[in-house]
């Protein structure tokens, strides 16, 4: 959520990063209704004190013993009481269709966010490491798995239906070593880790800018204000709604959890395997800072080269992209995707995102602090993903594969592994 101010000042430049960013709300309706919303505040001021000027004088007028005139006053405040109540109901209308419009505006891209209007106008910002070349016919993830033994998508579909999986053996094994892996790397790099509830409030979700542009994405709970999260960022940017925080330095947050999309509007896509699922795990990083554009941008750069040295660790070649305006949620400001080669693909899949939405979120959950003068302001979040998985198995067992079926283990998984250098078929 902006500030009102903010929004009379650029309206232009709000209602183009709308259309840009796909969100139906119109700027001038916004901008009606809040002209309308402060006219009605001013009428409401002006009659309580005319009533409250007038009872003094009916007090007055009563020690005095002119009850004539005291009781034509007295008719006269009900009729401003009876006012007062039709132009406060029109106000608490107006003030909730202000809030709903409100809640649909989105945050301005930074200066050097990309002018596009989907992923295919993203821009390269750099490559790094190279695309194996295989002198032999390469397996997918899927031919890998099963031949490894690590993987049941029929069952999976058997429990949980279609976009479900299991993961067993190595596969479950390898699936939990690049979480901690990750966790391992952030927690060194000063992100506190919490293990957060992965059922959150509407209100939760609504703070942090997953509703309501992205409730279709959103499993719930029956009869319940209770949905299961997409990310463990609507938990970790929680944990301090409502509160005021010492930011003299950024607050970091790590966790490792489950997460659950329901991916509507996907249908038809990325159907085999393990690209595109109802459930997966994601070591999420989330900062919290001064309202510091510089500060922020720094804190970006940093959790963006958190994720891309876990992808170095796991000798993964990948690329990162600047996300364009139109590839951008209701919330984000800047944003990097980084993309991980799948030689099944003969391309980049995205792996990471990592997004910096200034005081977008901070507004909506009540999240300040005290500046060096004390006074309060909002603060600025970050998140970012350090892994997300079973979807970087993909390149992690294609990129490795070998001739004979085998998998090769990173050096740097083997530890959480026990030492296994490589995954075989059973026969």
């Amino acid at each position: 959520m902006l500030d009102m101010a903010f929004v009379r000042e650029h309206a232009e430049l709000l209602q183009w990063t709308a259309e840009r960013k796909g969100i139906a709300v119109s700027i001038r309706a916004l901008l009606e209704r809040d002209e309308l919303r402060r006219s009605l505040l001013g009428e409401i001021e002006r009659l309580r004190h005319e009533r409250n000027r007038t009872s003094e004088r009916i007090g007055a007028l009563v020690r005095n013993g002119e009850r004539q005139e005291a009781e034509r006053l007295k008719r006269q405040v009900g009729e401003t009481n009876e006012k007062l109540g039709e132009l406060e109901a029109d106000l608490a209308e107006t003030e909730r269709t202000c809030r709903e419009l409100m809640l649909l505006v989105p945050s301005p891209v930074s200066g050097d966010t990309p002018n596009g209007r989907s992923d295919a106008d993203n821009v390269e910002i750099r490559r790094v490491g190279e695309p194996p070349v295989f002198d032999f016919a390469p397996k997918d993830h899927v031919e890998l798995a099963e031949r490894l033994d690590l993987l049941d998508v029929p069952r999976g579909v058997k429990i949980a239906g279609t976009r479900s999986y299991v993961l067993k053996g190595w596969g479950c094994q390898l699936h939990r070593a690049v979480q901690q892996l990750a966790l391992d790397v952030v927690t060194r790099r000063g992100f506190l880790p919490l293990e957060v509830p992965l059922l959150a409030r509407g209100e939760a979700l609504l703070h942090t800018g997953f509703f309501p542009t992205g409730r279709d994405q959103t499993f719930a709970l029956a009869d319940e204000d209770r949905y299961l999260v997409g990310t463990s960022e609507v938990s970790l940017v929680s944990y301090y709604a409502g509160e005021i925080v010492d930011l003299e330095e950024p607050i970091r947050l790590g966790a490792a959890s489950n997460c659950f999309r329901s991916e509507i509007g996907s249908a038809g896509r990325d159907v085999r395997g393990l690209y595109r699922v109802h459930q997966f795990a994601k070591v999420e990083q989330v900062a919290l800072c001064a309202a510091d554009p510089l500060l922020s941008e720094r804190l970006l750069q940093e959790m963006l080269r958190n994720a891309e040295d876990i992808l170095e660790m796991l000798e993964l070649p990948y690329r990162v992209v600047a996300v364009c305006a139109g590839d951008l949620s209701q919330k984000t400001h800047k944003q990097y995707d980084i993309e991980t080669w799948m030689p099944s693909r003969q391309s980049y899949g995205e792996t990471h995102s990592v997004s910096n939405v200034l005081d977008f979120q901070a507004r909506r959950a009540g999240i300040r602090y005290r500046d060096a003068d004390g006074k309060l302001r909002f603060a600025h979040t970050l998140n970012g993903t350090a892994i997300a998985t079973p979807r970087i198995l993909i390149p992690l067992l294609e990129n490795h594969q070998r001739e004979d079926g085998s998998v090769r283990v990173p050096q740097a998984l083997r530890p959480y592994l026990g030492g296994v250098e490589a995954l075989r078929p059973l026969t």
